[in-house]
């Protein structure tokens, strides 16, 4: 082993002819379920296309001759359960935000804050009433998100637990009127009978709408899904930075898999796969290989295993974001007059009203980029300013995400540089529409002059990282529970082949930076 930078190079191990597990795919999840086989004695190899494991849970330092370590795609972590931390021992710390979110609203701004002291809930409680001009829409605000965290509390404990059918969640809950708003009508018709005011029902439906493409109103409940995984998080809903960014998550897991025994092979294409129990894959020198396997877990989209498998792969997915990083020279000035630290102190809401989230879907379905592009917010460096090197932290710099929403794949298929630039100048303005000033202006530049912003597209995921369509849940979210009671006491991670699972994104309870899938695929190899 050797070291560049701060992250550990592992040459290649020596490769067996044969393993008890063969892991497709070295995305955190991957590593989570590598890590519980290789605890339990189990020989595991990992196999992972790319030349570091992490996959979307990776930092990078994408601005050249420039000391910022950014969270390349995914950002926040919500879904890990502790549970995971606590049993692999990783060495991972997450950071509450300063706010939950600040949303403009012209003069003014709705600020939702996360001291739930006297002092919070007061600011809170104060902005609801200079937006809304009443105290009574604050009040519906508390009674929803206090159902929601009743049914939290009793809905995370079973995402690393074998599946419960739906009854058996409803009975848990012991909320019929939480679960009809949760589970059984559209999360779009819930928000709108319950809120009277179009920034208030737009900060709760973007929940609902984060890498989901779908009207809010629509029967399939694939927005309530969403919006489920959004506020479950450790029974809290709390979306936490990761000290270090993100790659330190996966670093973390890679440690305590490879500390286990797991090999893990990096620029390693797997080309095919046989459900009796063999994995060819292409390595980094272009030599072919075939490994026998007790078990093959599926770290990859189910439409990619599909493939694999030599199999139909069904309905392709399709991602829907953008997804801009930024380094700034400062924090832009706002138009509302709010002190820039406590706006982008949590998740800036920007042009997500219900009614701009609504339309946003039109303007995408009818293969438009939207204007106003509907953003999240999220400035990093406030929280955890590591990420950022001596110089940069001294001379007031932050790292800056914008998830640009209602950008689905089939806009960047023609010409996806072009669309790329117009998505990007497209949500540039969003921001500058609340802003006192250009963002543009408070952009730092790297080494040859460049400003410091790169976009990621749904094209560019599928490239990138192998996603089909870009879709960051690898298809659309499942509920945590089963339908009937005798699908009940498995993990959500079975296939129609015995030896071959799933343990990433796509596999029921996936989504999101969780683990949860590997540690369900590895439980289900287990036995438990």
């Amino acid at each position: 082993m050797s070291r560049i930078g701060s992250r550990a190079v592992h040459h290649a191990p020596r490769l067996s002819s044969r393993y008890d597990a063969v892991v497709i795919g070295g995305g955190h999840n991957g590593l989570t379920a590598a890590a519980y086989l290789a605890d339990a004695g189990y020989s595991v190899l990992v196999l992972e296309r790319l030349d570091q494991a992490g996959g979307a849970a990776v930092s990078t330092h994408p601005f050249r001759g420039v000391d910022a370590r950014v969270s390349r795609y995914a950002y926040l972590v919500s879904l890990l359960p502790r549970q995971i931390v606590d049993e692999l021992a990783l060495p991972i710390t997450l950071r509450q935000r300063r706010s939950a979110s600040y949303t403009p609203t012209g003069h003014t701004g709705l600020l939702v804050d996360t001291d739930d002291g006297l002092d919070g809930t007061a600011r809170t409680a104060a902005s609801f009433a200079d937006v809304t001009g009443s105290a009574g829409e604050y009040a519906t605000w508390n009674d929803f998100h206090s159902r929601i965290a009743h049914a939290a509390a009793r809905i995370f404990p079973t995402m690393t637990q074998p599946l419960i059918s739906r009854e058996s969640m409803r009975r848990l809950v012991d909320d019929d009127e939480t679960w009809r708003m949760l589970v059984d009508e559209p999360i779009g018709h819930t928000v709108t009978t319950a809120f009277g005011d179009d920034a208030v029902r737009g900060v709760v439906l973007t929940d609902a709408l984060i890498g989901t493409f779908t009207d809010v109103h629509d029967t399939s409940l694939l927005a309530n899904r969403c919006f489920l995984y959004h506020v479950v998080g450790n029974g809290t809903g709390d979306w936490d930075v990761p000290v270090g960014g993100m790659g330190a998550v996966s670093e973390a897991l890679e440690h305590a898999a490879r500390a286990r025994g797991a090999a893990i092979h990096t620029g390693a294409v797997v080309t095919a796969v046989d459900p009796d129990g063999e994995v060819s894959f292409v390595d980094a020198d272009g030599i072919t290989h075939r490994v026998g396997a007790g078990h093959i877990l599926a770290g990859c989209a189910p439409a990619t295993l599909a493939r694999l498998l030599g199999e139909e792969p069904g309905t392709a997915p399709e991602g829907a974001q953008l997804k801009v990083n930024m380094l700034l020279r400062r924090l832009p000035r706002l138009r509302s007059g709010a002190d820039p630290e406590l706006a982008f102190g949590g998740t800036l809401h920007v042009n997500e009203r219900s009614s701009q989230l609504r339309a946003a879907f039109a303007w995408a379905r009818a293969g438009t980029i939207p204007h106003p592009a509907p953003c999240d917010v999220y400035c990093h460096s406030l929280t955890d300013d590591s990420v950022l090197g001596p110089s940069l932290r001294a001379d007031g710099a932050h790292a800056l995400t914008v998830f640009g929403l209602h950008m689905p794949a089939r806009l960047f298929r023609d010409d996806n540089d072009a669309a790329r630039e117009y998505a990007t100048r497209a949500v540039l303005a969003s921001l500058d529409s609340v802003l006192a000033e250009p963002i543009e202006d408070c952009l730092y530049t790297d080494v040859d002059g460049r400003a410091c912003l790169e976009a990621h597209t749904p094209v560019d995921l599928e490239h990138e990282l192998g996603l089909p369509g870009g879709h960051i849940f690898h298809g659309d979210l499942s509920w945590p529970f089963v339908e009937h009671e005798d699908e009940a006491g498995r993990w959500g991670v079975e296939t129609e082949h015995a030896r071959v699972l799933l343990c990433g994104a796509g596999a029921r309870r996936g989504g999101g930076v969780s683990g949860i899938p590997g540690r369900a695929a590895a439980m289900a190899v287990l036995g438990k």
